[in-house]
């Protein structure tokens, strides 16, 4: 055989191996090996989320509360991340090289990772940002993305607004639309109406070259998708009444709810001590939530208007005198002696000094505990029921109508029932059978077992004002241009109790303010405010000072709570802070400046402090 002839077939041979195996590899790059393929892909390609502007929040009267802000977030995709220069980009972002090293860790680990973009450095500074941008692209792998993050230019109502956080791992397990990195409501307006201030997140494809600098849009945009500004809401605050009220709380501790008694809109939810919402916001957001979750003195993260549990105090005994006169054992003329203090118990609970004995208008005027533990006790002990228990049933559904001891679904997250005790509670911890009307009348005069939330009694109010039902408190308003207010937010819920057993009662909170307990309340004639003060004995320390009140009696507009823990009397504080707020409410001015001057200045906080200091 012609040697040249073998030689020809040998060499042709081994181009068609070499042609094979590249076409194999080459088939098996393309399309057999996603990891390749997305690895080409991502060298070239930059897949962008276009996070959208979070929707603003309005106060009732179109003031902003709620802006938004530039943040800066550098992302890495870590398996480009190759020959940094870790001195010079520590250096640039101001963190230590243990820092760089344990977040590029934390990518590696990331969901997709290594090939798809994950949070290197959250919400840069806009002057980290100028500088690392002009040498960004000596660090290949990273590359800037912006997002909006909250401001709050008033810095007020931090518990009714809440703030936004990272989405965590079971969020997005649990909702698909969310990913590692995303924002989300986490309290307050922002958790409760998230759907409609998120917007919807859009994508952007960029081309970038070796040197990591971006290219343009990928076939101009073509496979881009548009993101959707989140919705802007409108609340139901009054942010100057919001404001003014924070004013008059500061250096004290406790809760305030106004609300407007003919549609239910909250007007202001005031917990102090608070904070300012911009701590939450930024880089910092961390470790201001940590120093804030570790003051365990004024504990400001603790939303105190929604979710504290206090004695009502005497302001209870509206709700007994109301359910007495439905099941007609309690009548406008009906006389109670008090001998400074409940006869049939031997003077307990006690009383101050007045005349005696009263009818129930008067009864009501000069707050008298003997007056409604006689009252409590009538109700419970009818012959018409087989046992106390029975009557207390009966007692305790009543109270449950005006919205007490369960949830009455306002839109603000972290409500919580009160507290009215049932009678297994009583039989589980005096036995069954072994308790009556006299064991638990603290009940009568708002005390023993009883809790209620500030926004729980100023609700109780809004169902004197209307005589007889309440509309759910919310702090809605309108979703943008649309008024998306559940209809069950616009619904009357009843009381047990007929329009027509409100009329004393509401004379009587009249004659409070006009010249009974509460007569520090009035500021002028016209004006005919309806309260009534109470004293919430607290075994923890000095006791709650507390006044509900709505007005005007006719045609009313504000049902307030007051509360201010360990402040003595109800006339003493809570009395004078919800009159001033109703004045700045109803007319927009102050006319009593001086008492105004005295509640703002006034430091019941280290007064407090100091107290339990001696005490100890």
């Amino acid at each position: 055989m012609n040697p040249l002839s073998e030689r020809k077939y040998v060499i042709i041979g081994v181009i068609l191996l070499i042609s094979l195996i590249y076409t194999c590899r080459l088939f098996f790059v393309q399309v057999i090996d996603d990891k390749y393929k997305l690895d080409a892909k991502n060298q070239a390609l930059r897949y962008l989320t276009d996070y959208p502007p979070r929707g603003y929040i309005y106060d009732r009267n179109g003031k902003l509360l709620v802006i938004n802000q530039i943040a800066y977030d550098l992302m890495v995709i870590p398996k480009q991340a190759k020959n940094i220069d870790t001195t010079v980009f520590c250096r640039l972002l101001g963190i230590t090289k243990e820092s760089y090293i344990r977040k590029m860790r934390i990518a590696k680990n990331a969901p997709n990772s290594p090939i798809k973009p994950s949070i290197f450095e959250k919400q840069m500074t806009a002057e980290t940002y100028a500088a690392l941008q002009e040498k960004i692209y000596k660090f290949k792998g990273f590359f800037v993305q912006t997002r909006t993050i909250r401001k709050y230019p008033d810095k007020i109502a931090p518990h009714l607004l809440g703030y936004i956080g990272e989405v965590d791992k079971a969020m997005t397990e649990k909702n698909p639309y969310y990913h590692e990195g995303d924002y989300i409501g986490i309290s307050g307006i922002e958790k409760t109406y998230e759907e409609y201030l998120r917007g919807k997140k859009g994508t952007r494809i960029v081309m970038v070259d070796v040197h990591n600098v971006p290219k343009g849009s990928f076939q101009n945009g073509k496979y881009d998708t548009l993101a959707v500004p989140g919705e802007f809401l409108t609340s139901t605050i009054d942010a100057d009444i919001q404001e003014y009220g924070e004013k008059l709380m500061n250096m004290k501790v406790g809760g305030i709810a106004a609300i407007d008694p003919q549609t239910g809109e909250i007007l202001c939810a005031i917990s102090s001590p608070g904070y300012d919402p911009n701590l939450l916001v930024g880089r910092e957001r961390s470790s201001n939530y940590g120093k804030l979750l570790l003051d365990t003195v004024g504990v400001p993260l603790y939303n105190r208007a929604l979710m504290a549990y206090y004695p009502p105090g005497s302001t209870f005994k509206l709700i007994n005198g109301l359910v007495a006169q439905q099941e007609k054992v309690l009548f406008p003329e009906t006389r109670y002696p008090c001998a400074r203090g409940y006869p049939v118990m031997g003077g307990h609970p006690g009383c101050h000094a007045h005349a005696s004995p009263l009818d129930l208008l008067q009864a009501v005027a000069q707050s008298c505990n003997s007056y409604f533990s006689y009252t409590f006790r009538s109700i419970i002990d009818q012959k018409k029921f087989n046992s106390c228990e029975e009557g207390y049933r009966v007692w305790r559904n009543y109270v449950l109508s005006f919205g007490i001891g369960r949830k009455i679904n306002t839109d603000l997250p972290g409500e919580l029932r009160g507290m009215v005790p049932t009678p297994e509670y009583y039989d589980k911890y005096f036995g069954k059978g072994a308790w009556k009307s006299s064991t638990i009348v603290s009940l009568a005069i708002g005390q023993g077992e009883l809790g209620i939330t500030p926004l729980q009694m100023a609700n109780i109010m809004c169902s004197a004002a209307n005589r007889g039902y309440y509309y759910v408190p919310h702090i809605l308003k309108s979703v943008g241009e649309k008024k998306l207010v559940p209809k069950s937010y616009s619904e009357k819920n009843y009381t047990l109790v007929e329009k027509k057993y409100f009329e004393i009662m509401v004379d009587g909170m009249e004659q409070v303010v006009s010249m009974g307990t509460g007569r520090i309340a009035k500021y002028d004639d016209t004006t005919h405010i309806c309260g009534k003060t109470g004293t919430a004995q607290n075994p923890h320390g000095d006791n709650h000072s507390v006044f509900v009140a709505f007005a005007p009696k006719d045609h009313p507009r504000i049902a307030i709570a007051v509360l201010v823990e360990n402040a003595g009397y109800g006339a003493e504080w809570a009395c004078p802070i919800a009159s001033l707020l109703i004045e700045k409410y109803l007319t927009r001015k102050i006319t009593r400046p001086e008492l105004e001057k005295r509640m703002m200045e006034a430091d019941l906080v280290h007064k407090v402090y100091v107290k339990k200091k001696e005490h100890r």
